[in-house]
C-alpha cells in the first residue's frame, strides 16, 4: 500500500528526519488559515497516491493565504492520472541550496535490499538514471547486517551526498524496517542555505501482508487500493497490482509473472503491472484482464505469457480469440504460449490473425520484442 506524501513525511519525522512543517486541508477555507500559520508563503501539493504531480499541476507556490486558498480550490477535485484530489499539503517553503535523491527498495532479483542515491535529485531524476546512469549509485544492503552508520557513510560518500546526510540514511532504512515497508524514498532531500538537510518529498510503500501491522494509515474511507485500476480489478477478482511502466504484463501464476517481470526489465523495457490472472485463464477472465490493461494510458504494448498445464494453452488462446471479439485492441499484443497444447494454441490464435497480435516462441523472445514495441509507440 502506497501512503499519501504526508503520510511518508510523518514516518520521516517520527524516526528523526527533519520535514518541513505543513498541514494538510480538505478546503479552500482551511486551507487559507493554515497558510497564516505556516507564514503566509505556502507550497501547495496535491495529496495522491502516484507521481507527475509537478507536471499535472499538482505543486505550486502561493505567495500568501488568499492565494493558497484559491490554489487549494483549483486542486481539489481535479484528476491527477486518475486519482481525484480530495486533500492538500500546505508546506513551509525553505531556501535551497542543492538538492539529493536517496531512497531504498527491494531488489527480489537479490533477495536483498538496494540502496539508490544520488547527488541530483528533484523532479527529474528518472531522466538523469536514464541519460547518465553514471549519476545515481546503487548500493545493495544485507538485510541481516543493515545500514549501520558506517554503511551510511559509504553510501553517502559513493553517491556525493555531503557527510551530514549519512544520519539521513541511516535513519530511513530504519523508517524502511520498522514500518514494514518494500520502498522508501525522499525526493529531494535538500541542504538549506542555513545548512539543515531537510526531506521535502517522500514516498513509502508498505508491505501488503504486512497491513494487520500497520492499521493506523486505515484508507481514510476511500479506495483501500491506492490506485483506481487496482480497485477495479479487485472487483473483477483479479491479483492486479500497477507499476510505473510502459509494458502491460499478463500470466498465469504468480511465480510465472515475476519471471516475466524481471525478463521484461532485463530487455530494457519497463513493466506497467503485475497481472496473475490463475490456472483458469477463460475468456471471460482474459477479457477482463487485457480491458484492464488496455484502459492503462502508459501501457504501451502487453505481454501475455502463459504456460498451460490444467488449463491447456489451446483453451488459453480460445480465450485470447473471443477476448479480442469483445475488447477493443489498440496497442500490440505479444502472446507466448508453452505447455500442455501450445502448438494446438498457436494455431489458434495464427487462424485468428489479428494485425496487432503477435507470438514469440520463448519468454526472453516476447519480453524483448514487447520491450521494442512498447519504446517504438
Amino acid at each position: 500500500m502506497d501512503l499519501y506524501e504526508h503520510q511518508a513525511r510523518q514516518l520521516f519525522a517520527e524516526h528523526g528526519i527533519a520535514v518541513p512543517r505543513a498541514e494538510v486541508v480538505d478546503s479552500a477555507a482551511t486551507a487559507q488559515r493554515a497558510a497564516r500559520r505556516l507564514g503566509g508563503r505556502v507550497v501547495v501539493k496535491a495529496q495522491v497516491r502516484t507521481g507527475g504531480r509537478g507536471k499535472a499541476g499538482g505543486v505550486k507556490m502561493a505567495a500568501d493565504p488568499a492565494a493558497a486558498a484559491l490554489t487549494a480550490r483549483q486542486m481539489l477535485g481535479m484528476d491527477i492520472r486518475g486519482h481525484t484530489v480530495r486533500t492538500v499539503m500546505l508546506a513551509e517553503p525553505v531556501d535551497i541550496e542543492a538538492e539529493f535523491y536517496v531512497s531504498y527498495v527491494l531488489d527480489r532479483a537479490s533477495g536483498a535490499f538496494l540502496a539508490i542515491a544520488s547527488a541530483e535529485g528533484g523532479m527529474e531524476i528518472e531522466e538523469v538514471a536514464a541519460t547518465r546512469p553514471d549519476a545515481v549509485t546503487r548500493v545493495p544492503v544485507d538485510p541481516a547486517e543493515g545500514v549501520t552508520d558506517d554503511k551510511a557513510r559509504q553510501i553517502a560518500e559513493a553517491a556525493g551526498l555531503p557527510a551530514e546526510a549519512a544520519p539521513v540514511l541511516s535513519r530511513l532504512w530504519q523508517v524502511l524496517t520498522r514500518e514494514d515497508a518494500l520502498l522508501v524514498e525522499v525526493n529531494p532531500l535538500v541542504r538549506t542555505v542555513d545548512g539543515r538537510i531537510l526531506a521535502l518529498d517522500g514516498k513509502v510503500t508498505l508491505d501488503d501482508n504486512a497491513l494487520f501491522r500497520q492499521s493506523r494509515w486505515g484508507t481514510d474511507g476511500r479506495d483501500p487500493h491506492g490506485d483506481p485500476l487496482e480497485a477495479e480489478a479487485a472487483a473483477k477478482g483479479l491479483n492486479y497490482v500497477k507499476l510505473d511502466g510502459e509494458v502491460g504484463i499478463i500470466g498465469n501464476g504468480a511465480g510465472l509473472v515475476m519471471s516475466t517481470l524481471d525478463v521484461v526489465a532485463g530487455c530494457g523495457g519497463r513493466p506497467a503491472n503485475f497481472l496473475d490472472i490463475g490456472g483458469g485463464a477463460s475468456a471471460r477472465v482474459m477479457a477482463d484482464g487485457l480491458s484492464l490493461i488496455l484502459s492503462d494510458p502508459d501501457v504501451k504494448s502487453v505481454l501475455v505469457n502463459v504456460f498451460g498445464g490444467i488449463t491447456a494453452c489451446d483453451a488459453v488462446a480460445d480465450g485470447i480469440v473471443q477476448a479480442l471479439e469483445t475488447v477493443r485492441v489498440t496497442k500490440p499484443l505479444v502472446v507466448r504460449l508453452d505447455g500442455n497444447n501450445a502448438p494446438r494454441g498457436r494455431a489458434i490464435l495464427d487462424a485468428r490473425a489479428h494485425p496487432l497480435v503477435h507470438q514469440a516462441a520463448t519468454m526472453d523472445g516476447a519480453a524483448r520484442r514487447a520491450a521494442r514495441l512498447a519504446d517504438a509507440a
